[in-house]
């Protein structure tokens, strides 16, 4: 069973966390699938991981692009893995639980839902996700945003 870990979105917007995030997964040698809700969110998404840097990209795909098992980083709003990721990281209300359900989490080793905390809804489903997932017997573990962007363990 993966590790499942909350990540609490306080100081920075997702856009400028997640590029972060993606690059430590690709420096320990992990791929990645992003799971949003809605497509319009995996365009924004997507432009986000072409631009966010001057001086650097991550590449990565979509199913529409095609050779989904070559990317990197895989976006989407199924429950697919098509490049055998070892993280899958939740945005925008996507849900953990609805994940493990699929008994498709073979293979992760960990998996991270990133709520905003200025957003009432993704608190909210954070919270009902924490509820559910410590009932079914799951390990948790909580990180909270610092005010330079960095990750603080508190549970």
């Amino acid at each position: 069973m993966p590790e499942i870990w909350f990540y609490h979105l306080q100081h920075q917007p997702l856009e400028r966390a997640l590029p972060s995030l993606l690059e430590k997964a690709l420096e320990r040698g992990w791929r990645v699938v992003v799971q949003a809700m809605a497509e319009e969110r995996l365009d924004a998404l997507d432009d986000v991981l072409w631009t966010y840097s001057d001086a650097s990209f991550l590449a990565h795909g979509r199913a529409r692009d095609g050779d989904a098992e070559m990317q990197p980083i895989y976006l989407t709003t199924g429950s697919e893995n098509p490049n055998g990721a070892r993280l899958r990281l939740f945005v925008e209300g996507a849900e953990v639980s609805t994940q493990l359900a699929t008994d498709d989490c073979a293979g992760y080793e960990r998996m991270i839902l990133l709520f905003d905390g200025a957003d009432e809804d993704q608190l909210t489903g954070a919270r009902a996700q924490w509820k559910l997932l410590k009932g079914q017997g799951h390990t948790l573990t909580y990180w909270q945003q610092s005010a330079r962007g960095g990750w603080e363990k508190k549970a």
